[in-house]
């Protein structure tokens, strides 16, 4: 007997991670509003989701039947599911992302979730090292990334910053650094709202091809979770040059697949050496494929969140009834 396909209803949050999330083998439900407000924007035209990415108009979704109901916002949790979930949905399996470090204080800010009957996965080690987080269980799923269209080449010989809106986050995504940088290095900037800075925005699907003729990737993020960017780039076989704080210390070893440090004058120098020697550039490059070839990879991804979809849901106490 073949088993049915879970049913997991969430909120369009993160384009990018919805995409590699619906990699598994479930189907994603999301709703939708006419005027597209946060986590309600539907499938969108950016990602090239497969069918088992289901829209539902929000004013639907009492109606429906689900599995497991996953949060990924304060917003989502503490508001949205009162506006348009069932109590009898409500009771469902719950579980939480959550995509970030704390902001309001590194260590001592308490999650919005402490409850023992919702499962918080947080997206790095880090992340969850620094959350007070209560009663409520957590583990860790570290993030996965398909296989890159297109490989390193490296033929162009200037860096690649890739953020949204850089000019309006300030010192947190590093804008006071990348500015910095560019006086000494050439580097580029693509992303939404870079203004005058960048280049604009390149959609996700021709994002590989774009980058990958850059001689390195620069992530200037001073405090932030581990960016799917840096993966896909690792992914790619793009060297990597970074700060060495929150989850990305953990992760590149210098000059073995990228180089990493918190004194901006170093990264420059190192800068400086891909710029001069595209064959230890390529060498670098090789070792962070190997490296997220190794560790975010997308079957181990997806495996990880059916195991914890299909342990959730075997918890369930009783039925639940959609009312």
């Amino acid at each position: 007997m073949i088993k049915p396909r879970l049913k997991i209803f969430t909120w369009h949050i993160h384009g990018s991670y919805l995409f590699y999330l619906s990699q598994g083998n479930y189907d994603i439900y999301i709703p939708t509003k006419p005027e597209k407000t946060e986590g309600y924007y539907g499938r969108g035209e950016t990602f090239p989701f497969g069918p088992n990415v289901i829209e539902i108009p929000a004013d639907k979704v009492k109606s429906q039947v689900f599995d497991v109901i996953l949060y990924q916002t304060n917003q989502n949790y503490l508001h949205d599911q009162y506006e348009i979930l069932s109590a009898g949905q409500r009771e469902l399996p719950k579980v939480y992302i959550e995509h970030d470090p704390p902001r309001q204080h590194p260590t001592d800010t308490k999650h919005a979730v402490n409850d023992p009957d919702v499962h918080l996965v947080h997206v790095t080690h880090f992340n969850q090292l620094m959350w007070d987080c209560g009663n409520t269980p957590t583990r860790v799923i570290e993030h996965g990334v398909t296989a890159p269209s297109h490989l390193y080449t490296g033929e162009k010989e200037r860096g690649i910053v890739v953020i949204n809106n850089l000019p309006l986050r300030g010192r947190l995504l590093g804008l006071d650094l990348f500015l910095k940088v560019r006086e000494h290095v050439p580097i580029d900037l693509v992303g939404m709202g870079t203004g005058d800075l960048g280049l604009g925005e390149v959609l996700h699907p021709q994002l590989p091809e774009f980058i990958s003729k850059y001689r390195f990737f620069f992530n200037p993020i001073r405090y932030t979770s581990l960016g799917l960017a840096v993966c896909e780039a690792l992914m790619q076989g793009i060297p990597v040059v970074g700060l060495a704080t929150t989850e990305l210390s953990a992760v590149i070893d210098n000059g073995q697949s990228g180089f990493i440090h918190t004194d901006v004058n170093y990264l420059i120098d190192k800068m400086h050496l891909l710029l001069n020697d595209a064959a230890q550039a390529r060498r670098i490059g090789q070792g962070g494929s190997e490296l997220a070839n190794k560790r975010f990879n997308i079957n181990r991804f997806t495996q990880d969140w059916e195991q914890l979809f299909n342990g959730v849901t075997a918890m369930q106490k009783a039925p639940v009834t959609i009312s």
